[in-house]
């Protein structure tokens, strides 16, 4: 496999050396990063900062620091419940998994009419590969090697997520995998960093278009920074051990180039990176990514990741986590509930210094007006509907599916290679779990894709060759199975001219999402 990816990296640098096959549109790309890196550096808009962050409470100030899960978690929850009247204190600076218009309206019409400074709340989503419009997984459309394809994927994702009111996608991945057995490798480009940044940039360019402040831009939100990739093992959550002159030479470049870019926000990652968790290491990200690369968005946690500084071993409770997370660089603690619970107490105590609050409430308040959410703070619950699913959008998935699909072998029946199919051809057996199985086509991350929506296998070879002519058998189920499916499908194979196999690796060892999973091998045995 490590060969294979290294040939298709050379291929693609091939394919776009020399860039003039990019030249049409490098002026606009490069216009839209310059124009994304002023919205979040703008002079004027900083004074309105400043008059806001005067006008404060402390523990204002801790609120826009804060972020809760207020719909289907995606991990361990809060158990709050009383999210509204946090709202109306100023205690909470974003919310994340609500996917409709209406709920996001309702909660932010608490934020913008009814807490004292009227700041309007932020709200994300994991819009990972499409919202409602659903495109190939991420490793998927690396595999076509055309950014300009990928950003316009992710135009169509921001176009339907912020017809929702969601302004702010974790997403892109840019973390570099060289283990296959990683159970979120699914997510990103692969291991090559120059295919990564290019990668990067096409997230970045399609999520928040030319103008963050557009009405369908949406904030990216490269993660995971950094190293979570290198897991060792393969193992998710696992530590990594990589030298500086590696992390600058393969794994930080994706990054760089997302920020280059004008990426809003970025998300620490869950991992220890040389012993040292990602979210309380101040050399990643203060050093490199503020004083190095002068990043002025939002760096958020990833989930409960502030809270897991405990288990880490480097922090004994909740105020220590907090602490050595915020003096580390981390603005925005995503669910784990400790700013909320220990910021303002560290402050009084001395011990956090409030102009270091103040700062990263600045960083908030920067993306949230660079995404024009104080002038245009709700979403039109009229147009919702009306933007998933467009034709073209449609069309497009296909185009992407189309040209994400990887030939890996092609054998030789007899003097000729099997694809394309012979004429001769008349009947086929269909086997596998996967080919009517419309939930797992969607792919892990889907957003709010849905299985209805789905043309399996099946139904498309039927349309096309016939049912007549179509034998399907499942043969086994994802785990296990029975003699009985086995024999069905031996027989269906038998009786047809080919046989096609839609298969996958088993459901233990891949979750829907890759993440807290991963795979104890890539063998996938036949016989």
């Amino acid at each position: 496999m490590t060969s294979l990816l290294c040939r298709s990296a050379i291929a693609a640098f091939l394919l776009f050396f020399p860039f003039t096959r990019l030249s049409t549109s490098s002026r606009e790309k490069t216009s839209a990063a310059t124009a994304a890196r002023a919205a979040l550096s703008d002079t004027a808009k900083e004074k309105k900062i400043d008059e806001l962050v005067r006008k404060m409470t402390l523990e204002e100030k801790v609120g826009q620091l804060v972020q809760y899960s207020a719909g289907q978690p995606t991990g361990p929850g809060t158990g709050r419940t009383d999210y509204e009247d946090m709202i109306r204190k100023g205690e909470v600076g974003a919310l994340f998994n609500i996917t409709t218009a209406h709920q996001v309206n309702a909660f932010q019409h608490i934020a913008v009419e009814q807490s004292r400074l009227h700041i309007p709340l932020l709200f994300g989503l994991d819009v990972i590969h499409g919202f409602r419009t659903e495109f190939p997984i991420p490793l998927g459309l690396a595999t076509t090697w055309d950014p300009d394809l990928v950003e316009q994927t992710a135009r169509v994702a921001a176009r339907e997520a912020s017809s929702s009111g969601i302004r702010w996608a974790f997403s892109p991945m840019v973390d570099i995998a060289r283990d296959a057995r990683w159970g979120r490798m699914a997510e990103g480009a692969g291991e090559d960093p120059y295919l990564g940044e290019l990668m990067a940039r096409a997230y970045v360019r399609g999520y928040q278009g030319t103008h963050l402040d557009a009405p369908d831009s949406i904030a990216a939100c490269p993660k995971h920074f950094v190293g979570y990739g290198a897991a060792e093992g393969g193992r998710d959550y696992n530590s990594t051990e990589i030298s500086e002159h590696t992390l600058r030479q393969y794994y930080l470049p994706p990054f760089h180039a997302a920020i280059e870019e004008g990426a809003a926000t970025l998300m620490s990652a869950f991992n220890a990176l040389d012993g040292v968790p990602s979210s309380a290491k101040p050399f990643t990200v203060t050093e490199i990514l503020r004083k190095e690369w002068g990043f002025q968005g939002i760096v958020d946690s990833d989930y409960t990741a502030l809270a897991e500084l405990i288990p880490h071993g480097i922090a004994n409770d909740g105020a220590t986590a907090a602490r050595k997370a915020f003096f580390a660089g981390v603005d925005m603690d995503m669910v784990s509930s400790l700013y909320h619970d220990h910021l303002a107490k560290l402050v009084r105590s001395g011990e956090v210094p409030e102009a270091a609050v103040d700062e990263a409430v600045r960083r908030v308040l920067r993306v949230k007006i660079a995404l024009g959410l104080f002038e245009n703070p709700y979403t039109d619950e009229t147009k919702e509907a009306g933007a998933m699913l467009q034709t073209d959008s449609v069309a497009l998935a296909r185009t992407a599916a189309e040209e994400s699909f990887v030939l890996l072998k092609n054998s030789s029946v007899g003097a000729s290679p099997l694809l394309p199919l012979p004429g001769t051809a008349k009947t086929f057996a269909l086997i596998g779990p996967l080919a009517n199985d419309r939930g797992n086509m969607l792919g892990s991350w889907a957003g709010q894709g849905r299985a209805q929506d789905v043309i399996t296998l099946r139904a498309a070879l039927n349309e096309r060759i016939g049912s007549k002519n179509l034998r399907y058998a499942k043969g086994a189920e994802f785990l296990g199975g029975t003699d009985d499916q086995l024999e069905e499908a031996v027989k269906a194979a038998e009786q047809s001219d080919l046989a096609i196999l839609a298969l996958r690796i088993r459901e233990d060892d891949l979750s829907s999402a890759g993440l807290a999973a991963s795979v104890r091998n890539l063998c996938i045995t036949t016989h």
